[in-house]
């Protein structure tokens, strides 16, 4: 490593010097820049090997920012990887843990993820493809290209729009009992319109009979068979992987190595890489080598839900059933939520 740094050295100063005929003795500068990558990731798996299995991830991760930070830095230098499209999308649901799946598996060193929601397939389509691609993180040939946004799962243009993207994207669907997930969604609303009408209000059309408003967008994102069958009229459902919301908290590692199974990857996210925070009441990231401080979600996540009638809970608890056996049957799985 020492004769590159001096050959990266004698490449800059003979470049600064003009002098083509100089230039052309220097192994380093005549090198492609892919050729350079290559360099760069055989160092880089090196460093992997020297630092044992407990610190791979955040050793591969230290030189992909390293030389992220380069190339924001220097426009001149090479750009290292390519912006492509996603392989991989989370596309649901809202409320049930969809940060947390991205902020977990994009610590593999094999996976880069665009960390905002760029709702593309349902907001912003007629930007075009070229525009999503641009947001995308740089990624090298062997590494998988990822973003979320949960309202795709509800959005009814969405699964035509992502096939004809690529037909052979893997999807990832974090699902949690329909029940629970109406009440976060409507805490989270609440927060920020704290002058709107109670649950109770919004979740019936009539209260005393029972009659739930499906209109409510709360209730019906709990309708999960219902927008499913939506995306089996274009994806496999062999390319949809659903994550259990309730299992995300109480078993982050096995819910975690289920993912990197379905997306072909090699399971290196295992529970060391996890505690569980008690005041949020769900798991975080333990401290990487290059923080002081754990990695939990924001302070927006693990609010404390509004409190909502028993009787209430058991008339959507009814509501919700038919939908829920009809959702287990498709996927061949029983979440357990009746």
């Amino acid at each position: 490593m020492p004769n590159q740094r001096l050959e990266e050295h004698r490449c800059v100063r003979l470049k600064n010097m003009g002098s083509k005929k100089l230039l052309q003795k220097s192994h380093y500068c005549t090198i492609s820049a892919k050729a350079r990558v290559i360099s760069d990731e055989t160092r880089a798996v090196g460093l992997l090997n020297l630092t044992g299995n407990q610190s791979k991830h955040s050793a591969f991760q230290k030189t992909q920012d390293v030389l992220d930070h380069k190339q924001s830095n220097n426009s001149n230098s090479p750009k290292y990887g390519n912006k492509k499209l996603p392989n991989a999308l989370i596309v649901g649901v809202k409320k049930g843990g969809t940060r947390a799946v991205l902020e977990f598996i994009r610590i593999h060193p094999d996976v880069r993820a665009l960390g905002t929601e760029p709702h593309f397939f349902d907001r912003n389509y007629d930007k075009g493809l070229d525009w999503y691609r641009g947001l995308m993180p740089r990624t090298l040939d062997s590494q998988i290209t990822m973003e979320k946004t949960p309202s795709y799962f509800v959005t009814r243009e969405a699964p035509r729009r992502i096939s004809n993207m690529s037909r052979e994207t893997k999807l990832i669907v974090v699902v949690r009992n329909p029940v629970t997930r109406a009440i976060s969604d409507y805490t989270q609303t609440l927060s920020k319109k704290p002058d709107i009408p109670s649950f109770e209000e919004l979740a019936f059309k009539n209260r005393s009979q029972g009659i739930v408003d499906t209109s409510w967008n709360a209730i019906r994102i709990g309708m999960y068979i219902l927008h499913l069958e939506n995306w089996l009229q274009y994806f496999r459902l062999s390319q949809i992987h659903f994550v259990s919301g309730e299992r995300l908290i109480t078993d982050p590692a096995g819910e975690l190595g289920r993912v990197q199974d379905f997306l072909g990857l090699k399971r290196i996210i295992t529970d060391k890489h996890f505690y569980f925070n008690r005041t949020k009441g769900f798991p975080c990231l333990k401290k990487p080598e290059s923080s002081s401080q754990p990695r939990c979600l924001g302070k927006s996540k693990g609010r404390t839900h509004v409190q909502i009638d028993q009787e209430v809970i058991e008339q959507l608890r009814e509501f919700y059933r038919p939908f829920n056996v009809k959702f287990y049957e498709m996927v061949g799985h029983d979440f357990r939520w009746d």
